[in-house]
């Protein structure tokens, strides 16, 4: 009886409860400089629950790789050694053979409490810092990374957060995360509106790092432009080939946004660093929590076009430029084919430019077709 009681209260309450799902299956072809063509194919599960104030989200992937040179390139190897910033694993071990290789990730997992004054999230999830299109140097906990396939596609935090809506205009966002290493991450934000701009200022803190940053960004005038700025002045302790040494800089982007009325939309942004990191530095701090801001070059200039055709056409194009001395450039160019409300085909490149020593230039080209079903 118990049992029965206990099942038809919790059909009663689940029945006011909104569950939404979600599967998307993304599969890219890729042609890595016409040396070889290999696969990558994501499904993923998305589940989503909501409830009065409380909410609660899960995110999991199936990936898997497919091209025998792909996967026994030492590009997959370095791969195979990225992982989550976080106490577990995220990720299964690699499942691999000699033609693919495939493996399970979680997402995110959250669960979190709402009610418009208070905002909790507790879980495997995304911190948002940061007013930058291309570069965030202000977010040092899951930065998306423009040079990847995926821009958006980062690792999650374990993390309890806290918004306390002060205003419609203003907030306090308070941040705990655990690390690999089991040490914590602290981080805390104010966000407010000062008469003609919104305004941020953010605070970060680890065993190894120091953040100390601003984010700006408000219209111009009436004209339709928005401008914006973020700057972050950070310590930090990294990896050398002469030992662990403490670098100390600061880098700060500016940015403009405009939207013409004939569908076209043009992203502006540069990007300045006080210091620059050579490739084995890179190299040894690939699981630093700073190496989106470990730039070989203090100064990067980045444009972005993107244009509507039609319902079912729409391009895009991102450009940018390393200026050193001597510079090399990246340039993705993409157009999609939209078939339906659940699919849609997308022709893009990542092309790269420049003398054999530059940033860019050693690099090869990669050229992709993406499938994308949803539903």
């Amino acid at each position: 009886m118990k049992q029965i009681l206990f099942i038809l209260l919790s059909t009663l309450t689940l029945s006011f409860a909104e569950f939404n799902y979600k599967i998307e299956n993304s599969n890219f072809t890729i042609s890595q400089n016409n040396n070889y063509i290999y696969n990558y194919h994501r499904l993923r599960l998305e589940l989503e629950y909501k409830h009065n104030n409380f909410f609660a989200t899960f995110i999991g992937d199936g990936v898997n790789y497919y091209g025998r040179d792909f996967v026994n390139s030492a590009a997959f190897d370095l791969f195979t050694t990225l992982a989550s910033d976080t106490p577990f694993d995220t990720q299964s071990s690699f499942n691999r053979n000699d033609k693919s290789a495939n493996y399970a990730k979680l997402y995110r997992a959250y669960v979190g409490y709402d009610d418009m004054t208070n905002r909790i999230v507790a879980g495997l999830q995304n911190i948002t810092m940061g007013v930058g299109r291309i570069w965030n140097p202000t977010n040092i906990f899951n930065p998306k990374n423009i040079y990847a396939l995926e821009p958006d596609e980062v690792y999650g935090v374990l993390a309890l957060s806290y918004t306390r809506y002060l205003s419609e205009t203003s907030h306090i966002h308070a941040v705990i995360s655990q690390r690999a290493d089991k040490s914590y991450k602290y981080a805390l934000r104010y966000k407010g509106y000062i008469g003609f701009a919104d305004f941020a200022l953010n605070l970060v803190q680890s065993n190894d790092t120091k953040m100390l940053g601003y984010e700006l960004e408000g219209n111009l005038g009436d004209t339709g432009i928005e401008l914006r700025s973020e700057g972050a002045y950070i310590q930090s302790l990294i990896h050398t080939l002469a030992g662990n040494q403490e670098r100390e800089f600061y880098q700060m982007i500016l940015g403009a946004d405009y939207g013409f009325e004939n569908g076209i939309t043009l992203i502006a942004e540069a990007l300045y660093s006080s210091k620059t990191f050579n490739p084995n530095e890179l190299f040894l701090n690939l699981s630093s929590e700073i190496v989106s801001n470990m730039n070989f070059s203090k100064f990067y200039g980045a444009l972005s076009l993107s244009y509507t055709f039609n319902l079912s056409w729409n391009g895009s194009l991102t450009y940018i430029e390393s200026f050193n001395d001597s510079n090399s450039r990246f340039i993705t160019p993409s157009l999609t084919y939209t078939i339906n409300d659940y699919s849609s085909m997308t022709l893009g490149g990542m092309i790269y430019s420049g003398d054999e020593n530059t940033e860019f230039g050693h690099l090869n080209n990669n050229y992709y077709l993406k499938y994308s079903l949803a539903f």
